[in-house]
């Protein structure tokens, strides 16, 4: 059986409970006057994926194992802030960290984008009051508040850079008892990451993309055939931004893969990412 299959199978096995849905904004999500959109909406083409939009209620969902360590990810599917991939790049994931004895946090951001401008400013948002819901219930899900690490994909995988760069840049009121001073995350993994360059220069990182000496440990995975906006290069230009810096960081490009492969089973290489993620995050010291 093919490792990435394997993985899925078990995973199936290690739940400890079914898995919990959170709201992020128990008084609504904060939007712009005048804000309205339709219901939310389930969209299955006949690719296989299934995408959900029209996300106006952001939630997390909590997928705890048996023999849980610990250690959590919330885990952003990708869908260019338009849809979500809520199961290759959502659950499933899930479902693999369970393998690991980590807990999995499904987070259903808010899409599509509210600005062309700015389409990670209502995700953020939501990343950001996720990080603080678990730090604050952290001893009730059995997480340990300084192992809260973030995975993204594609937009998701902007979405985590966003987050791990700019935790503490709040565009929203803070509410004490749902947010913490200090929503950095422990580590982050962004796989395939878009918009960290431009579709005219990908060879230079945006101006928002700025590590610093306080940056959290990095993985970062992505095919070397992945163009555009959406370029491997946008992976090597931020691993050597924290080269630079000599923070902790490893780099995975694989030769073929394209662009969206998450959890489906390619028979490429790429496939066997989430198994150098989980050696990462041992290496690290966040399964012990």
């Amino acid at each position: 059986m093919k490792p990435i299959l394997l993985a899925l199978t078990v995973a199936c096995a290690v739940h400890s409970a079914e898995p919990m849905t959170i709201k992020l904004w128990p008084q609504g999500a904060p939007e712009k006057p005048g804000f309205s959109m339709g219901a939310e909406e389930v969209l299955q083409k006949n690719d296989g994926i299934k995408r959900v939009t029209n996300v106006t209620d952001p939630t997390i969902t909590i997928y705890k194992p048996d023999n849980a360590n610990g250690t959590s990810v919330i885990v952003c599917p990708g869908g260019g802030y338009g849809i979500l991939a809520i199961e290759h790049e959502g659950t499933q994931v899930c479902e693999y960290l369970n393998t690991l004895g980590v807990t999995g946090v499904l987070l259903k951001y808010r899409v599509p984008k509210r600005d062309p401008t700015d389409p990670s400013r209502e995700p953020l948002q939501d990343a950001q009051r996720a990080m603080g819901i678990l730090r604050h219930r952290a001893a009730e899900f059995g997480l340990k508040p300084d192992r809260i690490g973030i995975l993204g994909f594609s937009a998701g995988g902007h979405l985590t850079v966003m987050t791990t760069l700019h935790a503490n840049d709040r565009t929203y009121p803070q509410d004490p008892a749902l947010d913490v001073p200090d929503a950095t995350p422990n580590f982050s993994i962004p796989v395939y990451p878009a918009y960290l360059v431009s579709k005219d220069d990908t060879f230079t990182l945006l101006p928002a993309i700025k590590v610093t000496d306080k940056s959290p440990p990095m993985c970062l995975i992505h095919a070397h055939d992945d163009k555009g906006v959406t370029s491997a290069s946008s992976s090597a230009l931020l691993y050597l931004e924290y080269k630079k810096l000599n923070l902790p960081a490893e780099l995975h490009i694989y030769a073929k893969g394209g662009h969206g492969f998450g959890m489906k089973p390619s028979g490429l290489p790429t496939a066997n990412w989430s198994i150098r993620v989980g050696e990462w995050i041992k290496a690290m010291g966040w399964l012990e």
